[in-house]
């Protein structure tokens, strides 16, 4: 699918040019293979410069003769030779290198989406019009212009300008693909063919035909191909592209390896399960495909102005011509269109269409290199305003693997046994601390028994029949709600733990209290320095969690966050986010678990980070691949160089426009009896398109 990069809303399977600003339609990048066309313009734009340029050369040189010493005496620098000549090369460069440009002018008139080329397009063909018509046809004009018989050409003017515009189309093409940089690096993580594994032996086939269900054999220094799952033999996988860290990891029968990742010096075979755009690298490569051709709201500005902008350079034009003809000095037709195609030719406005969409795209690749993926441009200009981040605790500031640290049972009861009847319940939770206690279970050499009658609830905890025993887990308004007295001991003991940073779950046995689970979540070794990161950048930390208040206030006294809410349910944290957008925060939340989905499509902007769930990662506008916290300080830094690189293009667009087009028209005759050729306005307005490029690539070098 062909698509604008600075209307994304246009989409057609064929290449060609947008229909509303006239740019070259470029091909959406695909998950698992590069576009073979992508180029295309590129080439035919340097073919056109390349014979452009060859025919100029020697107009330029003719026209331009008399000013040379060495030439100017010479008798056929003002002759009807060296103005034939002109013509005859002339011609082919404007009907042939610049046909493209008057096909899209016409596009943008035929539509009413007035654009650059609608302005080019005018302007040189008034240009080569007029002297066409001086050559054929002089005895049209009045007496005043004609000298010798002859009416002034500048067809030099004509060729020279879409020489030059063609060479600001090189230019700017070329730049544009380098915003594709990260596109292009992500692509070539994923190999280009697959060891199918078969009954007559492995077969190499191109990555594109691999189903989900081959077999697919991985040998040492190999990229893993697709996502899948080890179904025989076993190795090591570095898989920094998800994690950061180059450690690599050790992968045996039932372990999951991801795409793009590179094996170690082991072999084994896997069992695809994700293919092409469905698997974690397809996913990255969609998700930064798309936040590339996304509009920043910073682009309906820019829209509202570009809207009226090309109709004001029209009447301007119109409006110069008609004062030079008045007001202007022989031969005044003459001076009337050499300086309304002027007007034209440097207000172009294809600076000010570049501003955004350049500096999105490459801010867009630039985080993408550091694992730090944009939903859409939206979130990363939101991203600059934000004043508070407010995280959740466990998978965010924590490991999000919590781990059972003791067994504490109350006197006369046995410690096994309370071990026993709480793993077999939890085994049923999706919780993670639920996970914890079943892992230290099995841990601990503990048998599971089945559970009758289990049910679950949110914020509270679990309850059921283990081999006849009514067994309660969770909280103590939970177990209190349940008729479950004499709380008061093991409350006054587990505040011990929880202020050393531990969560207790309180464990009930046929009705009565029966003992303390104490789960611990370690901190991630990355959020100390994140948190200082944070606080450098400004920002107000805050955490929320549904951990005990000791608990939370232990682990952010330990980070130094600036407050902590506890205790808080999903739907209490949506509403506590409000809360402070209300207050007049701007406020960016981070969570990695389904708890999480509401309070980060409450945010201004939500970061998932890349370790949680899906359903966290679609309901985000950021998303850290490696789940760590120190990517937010990432991504913010990117938001401001991004923003502060599209102000910088807007201003230098609008400053180029507004001191230009003045001059263009000739206000600086009637004092210095200084006049902009329309040659030179061509150079200027080509030159101002590739600065704005230029400036911004210079974000691929950000330091985030």
């Amino acid at each position: 699918m062909y698509t604008c990069p600075m209307h994304p809303e246009v989409q057609q399977d064929h290449p060609g040019a947008c229909p509303k600003c006239g740019m070259a339609l470029e091909l959406k990048p695909g998950a698992t293979s590069q576009p073979e066309d992508g180029n295309a313009e590129l080439r035919d734009m340097i073919r056109r410069f390349q014979v452009g340029a060859a025919l100029t050369a020697p107009v330029f040189v003719l026209a331009m003769a008399h000013v040379i010493p060495a030439l100017a005496s010479q008798p056929w620098v003002d002759g009807q030779t060296s103005r034939w000549l002109q013509f005859g090369l002339t011609i082919p460069v404007v009907g042939w290198a610049g046909w493209p440009f008057f096909v899209r002018g016409w596009q943008s008139l035929r539509h009413w989406h007035l654009n650059m080329f609608t302005l080019i397009a005018i302007g040189v063909g008034a240009a080569t019009g007029f002297s066409v018509v001086a050559m054929l046809l002089p005895d049209l004009f009045p007496r005043a212009m004609q000298h010798d018989g002859k009416v002034a050409i500048y067809f030099e003017a004509a060729a020279v300008i879409v020489v030059l515009v063609l060479l600001g189309q090189v230019l700017e093409l070329r730049a544009r693909s380098r915003t594709g940089s990260a596109i292009t690096a992500l692509l070539n993580l994923a190999p280009p063919t697959a060891r199918q594994v078969a009954p007559g032996g492995d077969h190499v086939v191109p990555l594109d035909q691999v189903k989900v269900g081959d077999w697919l054999r991985v040998v040492p220094g190999d990229k893993v191909p697709v996502d899948g799952v080890v179904v025989e033999g076993h190795s090591s996988v570095e898989q920094s592209m998800v994690t950061g860290e180059p450690v690599p990891v050790e992968k045996s029968v039932g372990d999951r390896v991801m795409g793009g990742t590179v094996n170690g010096t082991g072999s084994f075979v896997m069992r695809a399960d994700r293919i092409g755009a469905d698997t974690l690298l397809g996913q990255i490569v969609d998700m930064v495909a798309e936040a590339q051709r996304s509009r920043a709201p910073i682009q309906g500005l820019v829209d509202r102005v570009a809207g009226i902008f090309v109709p004001a350079v029209l009447a301007i034009s119109v409006i110069t011509f008609a004062c030079w003809m008045w007001f202007g000095p022989e031969p005044r037709l003459a001076y009337a269109i050499v300086n309304a195609v002027a007007v034209l030719i440097i207000a172009c406005p294809c600076a000010l269409g570049l501003a955004t969409p350049m500096s999105i795209m490459v801010g867009v690749g630039r985080g993408a290199q550091d694992g730090v993926l944009m939903k859409n441009a939206e979130a990363l200009e939101r991203l600059e305003t934000v004043t508070t981040l407010v995280m959740d605790k466990t998978g965010t500031l924590t490991e999000g693997r919590p781990t059972l640290m003791d067994v504490l049972p109350v006197a006369g009861f046995p410690g096994d046994d309370l071990l026993r009847l709480a793993a077999a319940l939890e085994q049923n939770s999706e919780h993670p601390l639920a996970a914890a206690v079943v892992q230290g279970a099995k841990a601990r050499g503990v048998a599971l028994t089945e559970v009758s009658n289990f049910r679950s609830v949110t914020g509270g905890g679990v309850i059921g029949t283990v081999t006849g025993r009514a067994v309660l887990i969770g909280k103590p308004a939970f177990l209190r709600n349940e008729n479950i007295a004499g709380m008061e001991a093991l409350e006054a003991y587990a505040a011990a733990l929880q202020e050393d940073g531990k969560t207790a779950l309180f464990v009930a046995v046929d009705g009565k209290p029966a003992g303390i689970l104490a789960v611990a979540d370690p901190i991630k070794s990355t959020t100390a320095e994140a948190i200082r990161e944070l606080h450098a950048l400004g920002l107000t930390l805050v955490m929320l969690t549904g951990d005990n208040r000791r608990t939370a206030a232990a682990v952010a006294k330990t980070l130094g966050v600036d407050a902590v809410e506890a205790e808080i349910e999903p739907a209490g944290k949506a509403a506590h986010i409000k809360k402070l957008r209300l207050g007049g925060r701007h406020v960016a939340m981070a969570g990695d678990g389904i708890n999480d989905a509401p309070a980060l499509s409450e945010a201004d902007v939500g970061i998932a980070m890349g370790t949680g769930t899906e359903v966290a990662m679609h309901s985000a506008g950021i998303t850290l691949v490696r789940g760590d916290l120190r990517g937010i300080a990432k991504a913010i830094r990117l938001s401001r160089a991004t923003m502060r690189n599209i102000r910088q293009n807007l201003f230098f667009a609008f400053a180029y426009n507004a001191l230009g087009i003045p001059v263009a028209a000739g206000v600086l005759y009637p004092v210095f009896g200084t006049l902009l050729s329309p040659m030179i306005a061509g150079a200027a307005m080509s030159l101002s398109s590739v600065s704005v490029i230029a400036n911004a690539l210079r974000l691929r070098k950000a330091r985030l």
